[in-house]
């Protein structure tokens, strides 16, 4: 059923934590703070996963929330003495507050980034647990593209090697644009939509409907791509590192995010430590979760807020 819905504050940076160049999760911050209070402050997580693929946590409530596992920003992982700064606490994270792990993921590397990001996203699920007021849809067991319409015309790009979407735009059979930092993990019949970096800001601002992959939460880049983008051009972020409230996304021009919502924390976090990806935790102990604004063009069931076991 469409949950109650209540006009959001206004966002703003919280003093938590120094300045960052990704405002987008320290309004986040500030937004969680501002619904769960004090209680933000007694959580701790008990449990932490750095997989190969993705990493995870399960809080002290029992909500969890996963983040992608940056390898590739970690040039310094190569042996063990260099890699070990990578990840100093390691060993010893479980059980450390929610707000030490959301201050290193301000200050530190990569790895404790994306950690305070999958914090975010279990924080998140208890916020939406607790039928918090939303002004915004949120639909279980959907991808924010599923029977989206696209015209014709439309210019598509896409920012991420993010295979479902490329497989589907490819079988629409209209011309589309992808952006990938790293071109080697296009397939050869994906390259003639490859677009290089110097076209990156051209292709952006003549863009319709642009799909984002959630890892530029990671790398800081979203806030940048969506500064680029026409006013009136669609943009939807996917993955599963984009799970958690929108406010300061949908302030940004983001219409609508494909994230998920965890439903079995440690089964997951089992898998994540096995090298699991998406593939092993749909249906399994994962759903797909769209966070949509009211407006958006989407036609799917709406859930009730859902969060950890």
């Amino acid at each position: 059923m469409r949950l109650p819905t209540k006009e959001a504050p206004e966002l703003k940076p919280s003093h938590d934590f120094p300045p960052t160049d990704n405002e987008i999760l320290m309004e986040t911050v500030t937004r969680l703070r501002s619904i769960l209070g004090r209680d933000m402050d007694r959580l701790t997580v008990e449990r932490t996963v750095v997989g190969i693929f993705f990493s995870g946590v399960k809080l002290s409530n029992g909500d969890g929330g996963i983040c992608f596992t940056p390898i590739k920003e970690i040039p310094e992982a190569v042996c063990c003495p260099s890699s070990a700064r990578a990840m100093p606490n390691a060993g010893r994270l479980d059980g450390q507050t929610v707000k030490a792990y959301l201050e290193r993921m301000n200050r530190g590397g990569p790895l404790h980034k994306a950690l305070g990001i999958a914090v975010l996203n279990a924080l998140s699920a208890t916020c939406w647990r607790g039928q918090i007021p939303i002004a915004y849809n949120l639909l279980s067991g959907a991808d924010p593209v599923d029977n989206h319409p696209i015209p014709d015309d439309a210019v598509v790009v896409v920012i991420g090697a993010l295979v479902p979407y490329i497989r589907m735009l490819k079988q629409r059979g209209r011309p589309f644009h992808i952006l990938e930092k790293d071109p080697r993990t296009l397939k050869a019949d994906e390259m003639p939509f490859f677009t290089p970096p110097e076209k990156a800001h051209a292709c952006i601002a003549a863009a319709d409907l642009i799909i984002i992959t959630g890892t530029t939460l990671i790398n800081a880049t979203l806030e940048g791509i969506l500064a680029q983008k026409s006013p009136h051009a669609e943009a939807i972020l996917v993955g599963p590192t984009a799970s958690m409230l929108p406010e300061a996304f949908f302030k940004r021009g983001i219409q609508a995010i494909g994230g998920i919502t965890v439903t079995k924390p440690d089964l997951l976090l089992d898998t994540l430590s096995q090298g699991g990806s998406g593939y092993h935790f749909y249906g399994r102990s994962a759903e797909r979760l769209v966070i949509a604004q009211s407006t958006a063009p989407v036609s799917m069931p709406l859930m009730a807020a859902s969060g950890g076991q």
